[in-house]
């Protein structure tokens, strides 16, 4: 019986002392991306142009069966001022009646375009293709390329604050981390989980001067001067991937330019997906982004995850538990400690963000649930490791089972 307790004693000893090794490890590197945000380019605020930005920016909108959401863009993005030259809308044969809509929003406004894409070639993607032949058909006289999505709700300013941070900083591309518009309880409960996989991940929108291989980007509000898509022939380097954002930003980035991720949420808001299955099947197959990752940073990342924000709550109980019955060595405690710790930083980060989500009277009592998002980390965590092991086959209404 004496061994029996001994060896009990031997098993927990080395568990805690290999998380506080392992987990200690992913907390410091964690800390290191957090404390950053304390520095950071503070959020974009509405701007009014000036005359020297007249006619600087063609925006290009990639549509899919977009009608159901599609006009708050629309009207969003004409709302605009002068710095707009013109709004090309690429429809890849839509079915639903979002090409009408476009029209019918081009008879009041002229600087909206429809124009369709061709077939998808064999390796492309369907949306970096359509930004693609929205590059290419847009006006040589913009010096700025704005791909939106159709999902978005542009606000007034928008436009003229982004290109005046740009221009401000230096940056060559810069997109926007939006205000998330959310609906039903079970999106509240998880989707917040699936967003700080990212926040854990990368530094926060703001920050500057990141490694190449750390930059993050947002297409939903993708802003690049024109002279840089030249040089990368367009969105050609990111044709395969289903994160073409971070892809093409990360490339960029590469080569010298310079690219900034800055928090839009008082500018751009958006409604991704429909109800808490749509974003777990959707969301969850591009937030891995290993399509923008070597293998080794894909995986490393995926074990800070696990240690740092899909672990800590389950450890805690776990820990507390041997603590409870009698088990009050050093290394367990420091355990409790180290996971506690990272309980409350989880729980902390929850107030950073919540200005990130627009909140609708409403929806008061279904954002409750926002709060105890941090019970769904273990299923935003395993999402992402599904996904890292994963090829999309459906993605936005396309198939890709028979892409090489």
């Amino acid at each position: 019986m004496e061994s029996f307790i001994l060896l009990n004693d031997t098993v927990i000893g080395v568990i805690s002392l290999s998380v506080l090794l392992f987990q200690g490890t992913a907390t410091v590197i964690l800390l290191s991306r957090l404390v950053k945000g304390a520095i950071r380019r503070p959020p974009l605020t509405p701007q009014l142009p000036h005359p020297e930005m007249l006619g600087k920016v063609s925006v290009v909108v990639p549509t899919l069966n977009e009608a159901e959401r599609i006009t708050p863009c629309l009207q969003g993005l004409g709302q605009q001022s002068y710095e707009v030259r013109e709004i090309i809308v690429v429809d890849s044969h839509s079915q639903d009646g979002t090409p009408e809509l476009v029209k019918t929003a081009g008879l009041k406004d002229p600087r909206f375009r429809l124009i369709t894409d061709d077939p998808l070639p064999r390796g492309w993607v369907g949306r970096p293709w359509a930004l693609h032949n929205g590059f290419l058909h847009s006006s040589l006289k913009s010096q700025w390329v704005l791909g939106i999505d159709a999902d978005t709700q542009p606000q007034r300013g928008l436009v003229a604050s982004l290109v005046k941070a740009a221009e401000e900083e230096g940056y060559d591309i810069v997109s926007l981390s939006p205000q998330f518009i959310l609906k039903d309880a079970g999106e509240w409960w998880l989707q917040p989980a699936l967003l700080m996989t990212l926040l854990y991940r990368f530094d926060s929108a703001g920050v500057r001067n990141q490694k190449p291989e750390r930059v993050m980007a947002n297409g939903q509000c993708f802003l690049s001067r024109r002279s840089v898509l030249d040089a990368l022939d367009g969105y050609t380097c990111a044709a395969g991937s289903f994160c073409d954002d971070v892809t093409l930003a990360r490339e960029a980035a590469k080569q010298g330019f310079k690219v900034g991720f800055l928090d839009g949420k008082n500018l751009i808001r958006v409604r991704m997906y429909e109800g808490v299955k749509e974003t777990w099947n959707e969301w969850g197959r591009s937030l891995d982004l290993k399509d923008a990752a070597s293998t080794p940073q894909v995986w490393g990342d995926l074990a800070l995850l696990l240690l740092t924000q899909g672990l800590p709550l389950l450890l805690l109980i776990v820990f507390l538990s041997f603590w409870l019955i009698g088990y009050h060595f050093l290394s367990l405690q420091l355990a409790i400690a180290l996971n506690l710790i990272l309980v409350i930083i989880r729980f902390a980060l929850l107030f950073a963000v919540f200005p990130s989500y627009y909140k609708d009277k409403a929806l008061l009592i279904k954002s409750f649930l926002f709060w105890l998002s941090p019970l769904a980390d273990p299923l935003a965590v395993l999402r992402i490791f599904l996904s890292s092991l994963q090829t999309p086959k459906q993605w936005r209404g396309r198939s890709y089972s028979n892409q090489p």
